[in-house]
């Protein structure tokens, strides 16, 4: 790829209990700590996209409105970039550290990221709050729109000299490192951009490696 068509700007759409999204991102930061790459986390939603229904009793803690919410408050009271600060330490302890119980892993979040003007007890109880969803439905419309209501997270826009590209995926195993992220990113980048290509795909192996 030449530094004309490198890549200066990613828009990631990640929900964070997603851990195809949570490997997607971290192999994002991989590619932007050895490149000048702006990379935006933003929302998406499993709940919406698989019509989850918001007031439904029967998921409980394991709604996955709930993670969204409390990073939906985040955001309403700390700007866009909490987003990104609510994933990392949602993704850390659920994906890497393996910490499990989605209730455990919110409550253990809302307390680190707690302060003054939002405290964890308040934070924690936007999770069940449908007062923001109507905003996740949004933004979550906003990272679906360019490719399709049938597709998830990862969900990547990227600018380019030549002009937008918008795609699902990859879907990573693991994360690759060095030169192969580098590698991984303008495959994916490049075959993304070409007229006429729709799906690369192949069946997942079972196996996640979070190292």
């Amino acid at each position: 790829m030449t530094d004309v068509d490198e890549p200066d700007h990613v828009a990631v759409y990640v929900d964070p209990v997603c851990p195809f999204a949570w490997l997607a991102l971290r192999w994002l930061r991989e590619v932007a700590r050895q490149r000048p790459l702006a990379l935006d986390v933003r929302r998406m939603s499993l709940a919406v996209l698989n019509g989850e229904d918001p007031v439904a009793p029967e998921r409980g803690e394991d709604s996955a409105w709930r993670p969204v919410r409390v990073g939906a408050r985040l955001v309403a009271a700390r700007g866009d970039d909490a987003w990104a600060t609510f994933v990392a330490a949602f993704g850390t302890r659920f994906h890497d550290e393996g910490l499990r119980g989605r209730d455990r892993v919110l409550r253990e979040v809302c307390e680190e990221l707690a302060d003054a003007d939002l405290d964890a007890a308040g934070l924690y109880a936007a999770a069940d709050v449908t007062d923001l969803d109507d905003d996740v439905r949004a933004r979550h419309d906003e990272g679906m729109a360019p490719v399709g209501l049938d597709v998830g997270t990862p969900t990547l826009h990227v600018t380019t000299a030549r002009g937008p590209v918008a795609f699902f995926g990859p879907v990573l195993e693991a994360v690759p490192r060095g030169q192969a992220a580098l590698d991984a990113f303008d495959g994916a980048i490049l075959l993304a951009g070409t007229p006429g290509f729709t799906e690369l795909k192949r069946t997942r192996s079972g196996e996640i490696d979070f190292s």
